[in-house]
C-alpha cells in the first residue's frame, strides 16, 4: 500500500473502509491480489448493476476496439452512437411512452445535473432550484448548490446559492405530507421563496439514507410543478437503470418528469457515461452553449446497448429483480427486528435498500467487521447511519442470501459488543391527530 500512501491524494474515501489491493472482478465478486473473493454489495456506488465483466457486454467491447471502432469523437455522429440511440428509442422509451430529447453531457452524473439546472433556468428564465433535504445530486458548484450534506457543501469554499431547501417525504416524520408545506411556500407570496425554475429530486435517496419516496407523494409533487409551470427533474442517477425494479424509478409512481438525469450504470459497464433526457419542447440550446471534450463516450454506446439488448427488451429481467427484492426487503426486516433493540430500521425500495443502525459508529463498526468477512458494503445517511446494500441486479439468490448471512452475522459480533444501542432521536413530539 506504500505507492498509495505516497502519491494518492488524502480525497480517497472508499480505499480507507476496504483497505486492501483489489486485482480482478467477475459477476457479484471482487478479488484481492492475494485471490481472495469479496462479495460486493457496492458496486461501484451504484454503477455495476449488471455485475462485473459482463461476459454479454465484454464481447461486444472487445470486437468494436478490435475493429478500430472510434473511441472519441467529440459529439459528432457514429455508428455506436446511432446504435445505442435505436436500442434505447426502441426498448425503453417507446414502451413506456415516453418522448424525450437525448443530451450527451460530461462523462459523470454531476455534469448532467448541471446541465438540467442550466436548461431549466435558460428556458423559464427563472434562477431559483428546489431541492430537497438529505438529497444528493453532485459535487460541482451548481450540483452541490442542490445537494444537502454539510460534508460535501462545506468543501466548495464559497457560498452556494441558486437554491431553497424544502422537505422530503417523511422528513418531518409520518403522517406528514411535505408537498403541503411546499403548496403553501408556493402560493404565499410573502413566503420568501422565489417561483422556482425547476423542481430536482430522487426518488429514492442513496447517498441520504435510502429513503425511499411514496408514490402518494410524487404524484403530489408533480401536480404542483404543472399547477405553477415548474419543471420537475428526476434525478435518477444512482435510482435509475433497473435498481428499483423498473428501468427507471419514476414508473411505479405512474409520474413523467419534465428532465431525468442518468449516469452509473447507463453504460453497463461500468464505463464513464452521462445523458440527459429532456422534453422534446425544452431542447432550447443554441449549438455548443453546453459542451464538453467527452459528451459521448462511443465505448460506452456499445456496452449501454449491448445492456438495453440484453436485458430490457422483454419484462424478465424486472421480474427477476423485483423476484429478488421480496427477498431482500424480508431478510433485512427481519435483521432489523431481531437485532438493535428495536431500533433499527429497513428501508428503501427495489434493490435499493438498506438498514439504518441510529450512528454511524454503530454502521461503521458492522461495516468493518463485514469486510473481514468478505462482504463490501458501504454506509450512507447524514451520519452514515444506514448500511447500504447495493449489490448487483443479476446477483444469484443464493449469493444474496450469503452476504446477508455475512452482514447478520457481522452485526451479531458487533452489538454482542456493544453494551447499550442508542435510540432514534425524536424531533416532533407531538400528536398529528390532535
Amino acid at each position: 500500500m506504500t505507492i498509495f500512501d505516497e502519491l494518492e491524494s488524502s480525497v480517497q474515501s472508499y480505499a480507507r473502509s476496504f483497505p486492501c489491493t483489489f486485482h480482478k472482478a467477475k459477476g457479484e465478486y471482487l478479488f484481492d491480489e492475494q485471490g481472495r473473493a469479496y462479495l460486493d454489495f457496492l458496486s461501484g456506488a451504484g454503477t455495476l448493476n449488471y455485475g462485473h465483466n459482463n461476459e454479454r457486454f465484454k464481447q461486444a467491447l472487445i470486437e468494436y476496439i478490435q475493429d478500430d471502432g472510434i473511441t472519441h469523437g467529440l459529439d459528432m455522429h457514429t455508428r455506436a452512437k446511432e446504435a445505442f440511440l435505436q436500442s434505447f428509442n426502441r426498448y425503453i422509451l417507446k414502451p413506456r411512452h415516453l418522448e424525450y430529447r437525448l443530451q450527451f453531457t460530461g462523462p459523470t452524473g454531476t455534469n448532467t445535473v448541471e446541465a438540467a439546472i442550466k436548461l431549466a433556468r435558460k428556458v423559464t428564465g427563472r434562477n431559483n432550484i428546489i431541492s430537497f433535504t438529505n438529497g444528493f445530486h453532485g459535487v460541482t458548484l451548481g450540483a452541490l448548490s442542490a445537494t444537502g450534506n454539510s460534508h460535501h457543501r462545506q468543501a466548495a469554499g464559497v457560498s452556494l446559492s441558486g437554491n431553497t431547501r424544502m422537505p422530503f417525504d417523511g422528513y418531518m416524520g409520518d403522517g406528514i405530507d411535505t408537498t403541503q408545506y411546499l403548496e403553501k411556500v408556493l402560493n404565499d407570496a410573502s413566503s420568501g421563496v422565489d417561483l422556482p425554475a425547476a423542481v430536482i429530486v430522487e426518488t429514492v435517496q442513496g447517498e441520504g439514507g435510502i429513503n425511499a419516496a411514496s408514490f402518494t407523494w410524487l404524484k403530489s409533487l408533480e401536480k404542483l410543478c404543472h399547477q405553477h409551470d415548474i419543471l420537475l427533474i428526476v434525478d435518477d442517477i444512482q435510482a435509475g437503470c433497473g435498481r428499483t425494479g423498473t428501468f427507471f424509478s419514476f414508473e411505479s409512481a405512474g409520474i413523467k418528469p419534465d428532465m431525468v438525469t442518468l449516469s452509473k450504470s447507463i453504460s453497463g459497464y461500468g464505463l464513464p457515461f452521462a445523458l440527459l433526457l429532456l422534453r422534446p419542447d425544452l431542447d432550447q440550446w443554441s449549438p455548443a452553449e453546453h459542451n464538453g471534450t467527452f459528451r459521448g463516450n462511443n465505448v460506452a454506446f456499445v456496452t449501454a446497448k449491448a445492456a438495453i439488448d440484453c436485458y430490457w427488451q422483454d419484462e424478465q429481467f424486472a421480474q427477476g429483480i423485483q423476484d429478488k427484492s421480496h427477498l431482500l426487503k424480508n431478510r433485512l426486516e427481519s435483521l432489523a427486528q431481531q437485532y438493535g433493540d428495536g431500533q433499527f430500521q429497513a428501508k428503501g425500495r427495489g434493490m435499493f435498500q438498506g438498514i439504518s443502525c441510529v450512528t454511524g459508529e454503530l454502521a461503521g463498526k458492522i461495516s468493518k467487521n463485514a469486510f473481514s468477512k468478505g462482504l463490501i458494503i458501504e454506509t450512507s445517511g447524514a451520519d452514515s447511519e444506514v448500511l447500504k446494500c447495493l449489490c448487483p441486479l443479476t446477483i444469484t439468490k443464493e449469493s444474496l442470501n450469503r452476504g446477508l448471512d455475512i452482514l447478520e452475522q457481522a452485526m451479531r459480533e458487533v452489538l454482542a459488543k456493544t453494551e447499550q444501542i442508542p435510540e432514534q432521536k425524536q424531533y416532533l413530539d407531538y400528536d398529528i391527530a390532535s
